[in-house]
């Protein structure tokens, strides 16, 4: 069972859901963290299971916490967004589904618009300029982010969407919602992390909602990153916690 905590009554309706929560290169994670940092969203759910890894994190005041699902809301232009970022996914496949139950059930009292859904589509190489894929469970929604620069022949390309990205697309079927992922391609090792790819996502969304995205701190995280690979030591608060995500297993 998951317990849900409810921070803030908000008015919202018509609500757009965004989730990133860990996965393939980390993709869907950093595009929503962004997300959420750019516009000072507010903290309004946060979830807890016993489904969740058994593990805590050491914070960078050096005391542990437990990890965190929660969603974040914010009205933008005169939309109302919920993201939904965390540091970890359920564990299995049954608490996967009722987490995911619990999440739709949840932004349904909010007016659930659709859902958008952001991960990572593995390959066995990085890619100078990572393609962003859609698809979903609506004809109409897929065409409204290939207009906004995603590519949706991904027949083929990608096989089961695994972990709560997929999960939320088909359970938002079964209640009539529109639902929608954006994938980007990004390397499969378990140790990347794919900042670039997330610039490319965060890209199409900002063209399909008109987000007002600054990017000058993600272009220095990835300059960074690219230093690192090529083998210099750097410092950096946000590549080190995302390592610290990366030890974790996790679904998706």
């Amino acid at each position: 069972m998951w317990k849900v905590t409810f921070h803030k009554k908000n008015k919202i309706k018509d609500a757009i859901l965004i989730e990133g929560l860990p996965g393939i290169g980390n993709v869907g994670k950093v595009a929503v963290d962004y997300l959420i940092s750019q516009y000072e969203a507010q903290k309004i759910i946060s979830f807890f299971s016993h489904n969740l890894p058994n593990t805590v994190f050491v914070n960078e005041n050096n005391l542990v916490e437990l990890p965190k699902i929660e969603i974040y809301h914010k009205k933008i232009e005169g939309q109302d967004f919920l993201f939904l970022a965390g540091d970890v996914q359920p564990t299995n496949e049954k608490s996967s589904y009722q987490f995911c139950e619990t999440v739709l059930t949840v932004c349904e009292k909010y007016g659930l618009n659709h859902v958008v859904t952001l991960g990572g589509i593995g390959l066995g190489e990085t890619k100078e300029k990572p393609k962003v894929y859609c698809t979903g469970n609506d004809q109409e929604i897929v065409e409204f982010f290939k207009k906004n620069g995603a590519n949706n022949n991904i027949y083929g390309l990608v096989g089961p969407i695994i972990g709560v990205s997929g999960l939320l697309l088909g359970l938002s079927t079964t209640r009539k919602k529109k639902a929608s992922t954006l994938l980007a391609e990004t390397f499969s090792h378990p140790m990347y992390l794919g900042l670039k790819e997330a610039k490319e996502i965060l890209m199409v969304l900002k063209k399909a909602y008109d987000f007002k995205l600054d990017f000058k701190e993600l272009n220095k995280e990835i300059k960074l990153l690219e230093r690192e690979l090529s083998g210099e030591k750097v410092e950096s608060k946000t590549l080190e916690r995302l390592k610290k995500i990366k030890e974790i297993n996790y679904i998706g």
